[in-house]
Order: C-alpha cells, then structure tokens, then sequence
C-alpha cells in the first residue's frame, strides 16, 4: 500500500485493509477534509515552543501567548512563501484560543475555515512561490 491511502490509513489510523471496503471513498474524502490531525500537533508543547506548517499555499503557526504559563494559543495563518517573520503584518490573520483540548479543535476548525474561506488565495500562493522568491533574489 502507498500514496494517497497509505497516508489516509497513517493519519485516520485506520488499518490499511480498512480502506479497501467500500467505504473507502468515505475516509479518503473525509482526510481530504483535514488539513491538521490535531493528534500531532501536542497543544501542551506550545508553552515551550511554537508549531507550524503550511496547506497549499497557506502557512500557520500556533503559539503559546505567555510561555510556561499560558493559558491560550494564538493561531496565525499567511501567504507562502516566506516564514512568520518575513511575512508583512497585513498579511497576516490570527485568532486566540484556550489551550485546551476543546481550543485545539477550535483552532482546527478556525485553520480549516480560513483556508475554505480564501482557497483561491492560498493555492495561488502555492503556485506563485516560485516566481515571488525569483524576483527577491
């Protein structure tokens, strides 16, 4: 088993037999759906460090708002291609969060949402990042 179910059965964590029935097309469309697996992301972990990542064309990053004392996370969403602190304010969205199972699954959907929101945005993003990184250089 490779590709595109191998990855639907590793992050669903669904036996890869599983896949085959048919209810494959299910599964596969509901990963589709999924841009994080909060079960990766360790929503404790962000009192010490930031998490982040990107979905075709759009990068995120999570981040504890008070180091080993926070109570919240703030998830921030913006254009590839640059890192977090390259990225001019404007183009940056954010939206804060307890940090709690029940904020991470907030910040999910929010992330989620975002991209749905502005796709055309995001996957033109992608597909510039090239060409923006040519004209820098």
């Amino acid at each position: 088993m490779h590709g595109f179910r191998a990855a639907a059965a590793y992050a669903q964590n669904v036996p890869g037999d599983a896949l085959r029935s048919s209810s494959s097309i299910t599964h596969e469309r509901n990963f589709q759906q999924i841009m994080i697996d909060k079960r990766l992301v360790p929503f404790g972990g962000l009192k010490k460090e930031p998490f982040s990542g990107s979905h075709h064309g759009m990068r995120y990053l999570l981040a504890g708002d008070d180091g080993k004392n926070s109570t919240t996370f703030t998830a921030y969403v913006y254009p590839e291609p640059w890192c977090f602190e390259q990225t001019p304010e404007d183009q940056k969205e954010s939206a804060t969060f307890p940090l709690s199972e029940e904020g991470m699954d907030q910040a999910m959907a929010w992330l989620n949402e975002r991209f749905e929101t502005e796709k055309k945005r995001w996957l033109q993003a992608a597909q510039d990042t090239m060409h923006t990184i040519a004209k820098k250089v």
